[in-house]
């Protein structure tokens, strides 16, 4: 039984306000905020030559909308309307079964500023947010009125999924999940992981023809990184091993400059810093790298976790100081010639408002990931519904593409868990008609408490960071 009393909030007044908030939102970060990687992604687009470290269907698809707009705003339109219509479809279908204050919540997580401060910058990103985002809306704007989708819809489902799974390298590890999830069949749980695992492995295997053969994008090395990260992790904790393919000077320059980092693998790629030392191991193919990474990993597996848990300590900003960089999105668009502008004052200011939340718990993905534990422990104990359905396949997409961040992750920026973030809020309000057991959230809460107590001790203890990229590099 609901919780919620009626209310007279109609479909209408939602799709009023999702379409004010989306114009709202374009005059807000208009003309968009281009980051290095959006300066790099906009540079193939005027050239027309494409490669694989940034993903050549954004690009490809930014080329066939350039024709639009200039400059990076026909982007910024695809992922803020993509973002509106989700979260309004979602909420217009609350509201059609008598949930107000659940509707109304569902537009109120699209502006907290973690969400709509990232979604102002045209990156993959949030790309990645506004096209699952439109997908689950459509799903769940049928699903929630238990009306089965239609064919039309189902192969626009499909398309979004399909650009998601491309947008975004470790996006498999959200929309597999996402569609075992939801679809009806098989209804095991054991044979949902084994057709999850066996799906991953062939979106794996497909998404590097699709991006060189069908996008025609070129071979940039990017494959090679999550192994050159690890191997340096692994050296810099067993320095005697002969198994992690550095040899003992290289090792020697790894530990001495300060290589292997745990915010980022970065200084492995800059030349100045840590480069050279990595010049050799980037030479030898990709899959001598990853035998060589398993070797490696199998012969020093406390090494290794420690390299990876420090990471993935780094990645979730658990226990780290106060302002742990790449968390708040730009305020001003990269230097650049190419005619990307700066978004206008009131995207400033809302990007200056970030920086401050993003430092409370609502910017760390730990708390996120404790509330989506617990809401998908509370979701299970529910019976079967639609809404059970759906807010259980956007926790298992959100724990999935979190999980992974374990073994396959190189890098700390926020923008990583936009969508767990996303997926774990709307999913918390979709189950909000029905107080959750009370062990559960008991021990939810309690774990909340002891996240959220240890970090801020960690941020008050913690010497603070550089603040600058070069300085991160060390």
């Amino acid at each position: 039984m609901s919780i919620e009393p009626a209310s007279r909030i109609t479909q209408r007044h939602i799709a009023i306000a999702a379409a004010a908030l989306c114009i709202a939102s374009l005059a807000l970060f208009w003309p968009g905020t281009a980051m290095y990687d959006t300066v790099a992604q906009y540079r193939q687009v005027l050239s027309g030559v494409y490669d694989d470290w940034h993903p050549p269907a954004m690009a490809r698809v930014w080329a066939l909308l350039a024709p639009l707009g200039p400059g990076a705003t026909p982007m910024l339109v695809v992922q803020l309307a993509t973002y509106w219509l989700g979260l309004g479809l979602i909420a217009a279908a609350l509201a059609q079964i008598g949930r107000a204050r659940s509707a109304t919540a569902i537009l109120a997580i699209g502006l907290l500023p973690p969400f709509l401060g990232w979604q102002g910058v045209v990156l993959k990103d949030a790309q990645l947010a506004g096209a699952l985002l439109a997908a689950i809306g459509i799903i769940g704007w049928w699903r929630l009125g238990r009306r089965p989708l239609p064919g039309a819809m189902r192969v626009l489902v499909a398309l979004l999924l399909v650009y998601a799974v491309l947008v975004r390298a470790n996006a498999v590890f959200i929309v597999v999940p996402l569609v075992i999830a939801l679809a009806s069949r098989p209804t095991h749980p054991l044979a949902k992981l084994v057709t999850g695992f066996v799906a991953v492995v062939l979106v794996l295997g497909v998404a590097p023809v699709v991006n060189h053969q069908i996008l025609r994008a070129q071979h940039s090395g990017v494959e090679a990184t999550q192994a050159l990260y690890d191997l340096a992790g692994i050296a810099a904790r067993a320095p005697d091993s002969d198994t992690t393919g550095l040899t003992r000077s290289e090792t020697a320059t790894v530990i001495a400059r300060r290589c292997a980092k745990p915010f980022f693998w970065d200084p492995l790629g800059d030349e100045a810093h840590c480069g050279t030392t990595m010049t050799r191991l980037r030479a030898l193919p990709t899959a001598t790298l990853y035998v060589t990474l398993a070797s490696a990993a199998l012969h020093h597996p406390i090494a290794y976790a420690g390299h990876r848990l420090a990471h993935l300590n780094s990645t979730d900003r658990w226990l780290v100081p106060f302002h742990w960089p790449s968390a708040a999105p730009p305020a001003a668009s990269e230097p650049n010639t190419l005619g990307l502008a700066n978004p206008r004052v009131g995207g400033r200011a809302w990007e200056a408002l970030t920086a401050v939340v993003v430092e409370t718990p609502l910017g760390w993905p730990i708390a996120w990931i404790v509330v989506a534990i617990t809401a998908l422990a509370a979701s299970l104990s529910r019976p079967r519904d639609p809404v059970r359905d759906l807010a259980t396949a956007l926790l298992v997409s959100a724990l999935a593409l979190e999980a992974s961040f374990a073994v396959l992750s190189i890098a700390s920026d926020l923008r990583y868990h936009l969508w767990p973030m996303i997926a774990t809020a709307v999913a918390t309000v979709l189950l909000a008609d029905r107080l959750p057991p009370r062990r559960i959230f008991a021990v939810g809460a309690g774990t909340l408490l002891l996240v959220a107590g240890s970090g801020i001790a960690a941020r008050v203890l913690l010497p603070q960071p550089p603040q600058t990229y070069a300085g991160m590099l060390g």
